[in-house]
């Protein structure tokens, strides 16, 4: 990315929705990281009060805590009791080429939560997960107990700076006031505090301490096994009066490092897994930064031999500089001062504060807080797991039909770099994938749904019958080749995008009415999972289905390769979804419509442009259905920018916004700009990039769309923007 010349004043368009809080707000913890890497804090500008942020119980499992630290590379596997595998799970489906094999689950999913799984399949959907590398707080080590109470804090006042990417905490402590400074270097897996007060001579010290992994649904750390790990501490030669230390954690044969440094800083480890520091006799200043680093790059920094860089495949931490500045903490905050208004300088800006709407101003918000929160937690090696890097659900899994949500809006907003990392990912599963279609006896590959690094699919009764993650990475490709159209873009895709359609073009069968899909699957609306054996013909699948298929084709004919006859035959003659009532229904069979869940037939005309098999104004009674009488409380937040780029696509401008602003609970974005779901579920991103992708749409417009200014917004609204790219 780079700077460009711009007629809107970003840095007070950025600025002007800085997250500020004065009280806490246990939903609304505020983060610094850089795609890679990530840390959640409270009010104290560290994690001192993890158990006021909670994340909502499942089960009879314990609360989670907002306030973690999180790496793209931190992943752990509990040791399995045995040789775990995917075959007791699988199951024989009749389809229309005869049996099929589905992993399946012998358990069942109910309202959310796992019943009566298999001690293996418990195990394969739980191992990788996400590991919380660790804790980093305020404590009074001299009182009895040592951890903060919120009552401890007086006169909180933090202001998160987006234009900068830094958090200052304000607060009153012991008597003695409190400034604190947080920030992540822009390149490394590195945090910098700076922390100004007395009170540093009168008892307070930083508590660091260390979990094991979890299985848990919401939880990536599980403080009540500390026999399960070790943690090593290791002090450093001294280098500008600045000292040092290596701490090694264990963890199940594998692990990891971090190397703390700060001048004028004592360092003890006070228990199993948890170390104090201190600010030496006569300090009032504690200017320290913690570097994390994964497996392996410890080593190099003893050797003295420099930087390894993040060149894996998993966006491994980068080795410690061997010459540690005097002040590393400070360090740390000016390159995330230099780096962030480069951020915001380069891609799109849009600004809405002309507009008397007062609506305006909240999705203005909106757009600038989503735009900081999917740099820091989806612009990484791996796709994001729906809560990204700040807590774990689903145990941090990822799943690959979010993929979309969480990462089409760079290329739109012209901010293609980010974009790239996960989805090269792809390629790095191309085997197990294309294993997967030739069990199933298709060629090509079927990208699986909720998986860890290693793309192993994970035991379910709705996920592994999914099928619209499979166009996914052809349509980020294209959108990707649409901000920054080159050959060496559409080479190194290539596989990618035609493997893709390989397995698309297989699976639709031909009948007498022409190209179907399924049965079995689940569509994206997942309120079928019971019938999953019958189910066919989703709305949404089809034109997906078709529109991808000829997206290959033209990938093919760019880079002077044959055409696919077969793939232009499935996608010219794919059967039309079916219409009950004069509204396209999800499936085609009974109930034909359940009004709960994603009203997924809207992505067909919105999420994808027009294609030959959806009506437009069929689509716009249906869009009209749907905002009558739909079931809000089930919905999802990116349900709300489908409705949008639908009504923006059928020029329905005003209907298009008060989707985006929708008053429903799923559609809350709180203080600090997440999208938050329920209790258990305290943010969700794909609401937030499903938000910037439809704003671009209704700003930017489409291909073959209305020739006017931001033809999605209404027409007394006043628009401003620069940089984005035009939608198919």
């Amino acid at each position: 990315m780079h700077r460009q010349q711009t007629a809107i004043d970003r840095k007070a368009l950025v600025r002007r929705h800085n997250v500020e809080q004065a009280t806490l707000d246990p939903r609304s913890p505020v983060s610094v990281g850089n795609g890679e890497f990530c840390f959640t804090m409270d009010l104290t500008g560290l994690q001192s009060l993890p158990a006021a942020y909670p994340v909502g119980a499942r089960d009879e499992l314990p609360p989670g805590t907002l306030l973690g630290t999180q790496a793209q590379w931190s992943w752990h596997s509990i040791p399995p009791e045995q040789d775990y595998t995917l075959a007791s799970s699988t199951v024989l489906y009749e389809s229309p080429r005869g049996p099929v094999p589905y992993v399946d689950m012998v358990g069942a999913i109910v309202d959310g939560r796992e019943t009566e799984t298999s001690r293996a399949e418990t195990w394969l959907r739980a191992n990788p997960h996400r590991l919380d590398l660790g804790r980093i707080a305020f404590a009074l080590p001299d009182r009895d107990n040592p951890g903060l109470a919120p009552e401890d804090v007086a006169n909180p006042v933090q202001v998160l700076d987006l234009w900068t990417g830094t958090a200052t905490s304000r607060f009153t402590l012991l008597g003695q006031p409190v400034t604190v400074t947080t920030a992540c270097h822009p390149h490394q897996d590195q945090l910098g505090f700076r922390v100004e007060s007395a009170a540093l001579q009168h008892g307070l010290a930083i508590a660091l301490g260390f979990p094991y992994g979890s299985e848990a649904w919401h939880n990536a750390a599980d403080w009540t096994r500390p026999e399960s790990h070790s943690t090593k501490v290791e002090e450093l030669p001294a280098t500008n009066t600045v000292h040092s230390w290596l701490v090694s954690r264990g963890l199940d044969g594998s692990g990891y490092q971090l190397a703390i440094a700060g001048a004028g800083l004592e360092l003890e480890q006070a228990s199993r897994h948890g170390l104090v520091l201190r600010a030496a006799d006569g300090q009032e200043v504690l200017d320290f930064s913690v570097h994390f680093i994964s497996n392996g790059q410890g080593d190099c920094l003893l050797r003295g031999t420099g930087g390894i860089g993040r060149g894996s495949a998993t966006g491994s931490g980068t080795a410690i500089p061997t010459e540690i500045t005097a002040s590393p903490g400070t360090a740390v905050i000016e390159a995330s001062r230099t780096a962030w208004p480069d951020f915001w300088m380069s891609g799109a800006a849009v600004e809405l504060s002309a507009t008397e709407d007062p609506r305006a101003q909240e999705l203005e918000r909106r757009v600038v807080l989503s735009q900081y929160l999917t740099a820091i937690n989806c612009a990484g090696s791996l796709p994001p797991q729906e809560t990204g890097l700040v807590c774990n659900s689903w145990r941090g899994r990822f799943h690959l039909e979010m993929h979309w949500w969480h990462a089409a809006h760079f290329a739109a907003w012209n901010r293609t770099p980010l974009l790239l990392p996960a989805l090269r990912w792809y390629a790095s599963i191309l085997e197990p994938a294309r294993q997967t279609a030739k069990a199933q006896g298709f060629d090509g590959v079927r990208w699986p749904k909720q998986v860890g690094p290693d793309g192993r699919e994970s035991p379910s009764p709705i996920g592994t019958f999914l099928i619209w993650q499979q166009p996914h990475p052809i349509h980020l490709a294209e959108l990707a080749y649409r901000a920054e159209p080159s050959r060496e873009l559409l080479e190194e895709f290539a596989e990618v995008v035609f493997e893709s359609a390989e397995f698309m073009a297989g699976f639709a069968h031909p009948t007498a009415r022409g190209f179907e899909l399924g049965p079995p699957l689940v569509p994206a609306q997942e309120s079928y999972e019971l019938i999953r054996g019958a189910v066919s013909n989703p709305t949404f699948e089809l034109a997906y289905w078709q529109w991808a298929l000829r997206v290959a084709s033209a990938w093919r004919e760019r880079l002077g390769l044959p055409a696919r006859d077969k793939w232009l035959a499935v996608a010219d003659g794919m059967v039309r979804p079916r219409v009950v009532d004069g509204v396209y229904a999800a499936i085609d069979v009974e109930p034909f419509t359940v009004r709960t869940d994603h009203p997924s037939m809207l992505c067909a005309l919105g999420v994808l442009p027009r294609t030959d098999v959806i009506d437009p104004a069929t689509m716009r009674a249906t869009l009209a259905s749907v905002l009558a009488d739909w079931d809000w409380d089930s919905t999802w937040g990116w349900d709300y920018p489908v409705m949008a780029m639908t009504a923006a696509r059928l020029e329905e401008p005003e209907t298009a916004v008060g989707a985006l602003l929708l008053d429903a609970a799923k559609n809350l974005v709180l203080p600090n700009g997440h999208n938050r779901q329920t209790d258990s579920l305290p943010l969700y991103l794909p609401g937030n990039g499903g938000l910037l992708a439809a704003v671009a749409l209704m700003a930017a417009g489409w291909d073959g769309g209305p020739d006017r200014h931001a033809p999605g917004f209404p027409a007394d609204w006043t628009v401003a923007w620069e940089g984005l790219v035009q939608a198919p």
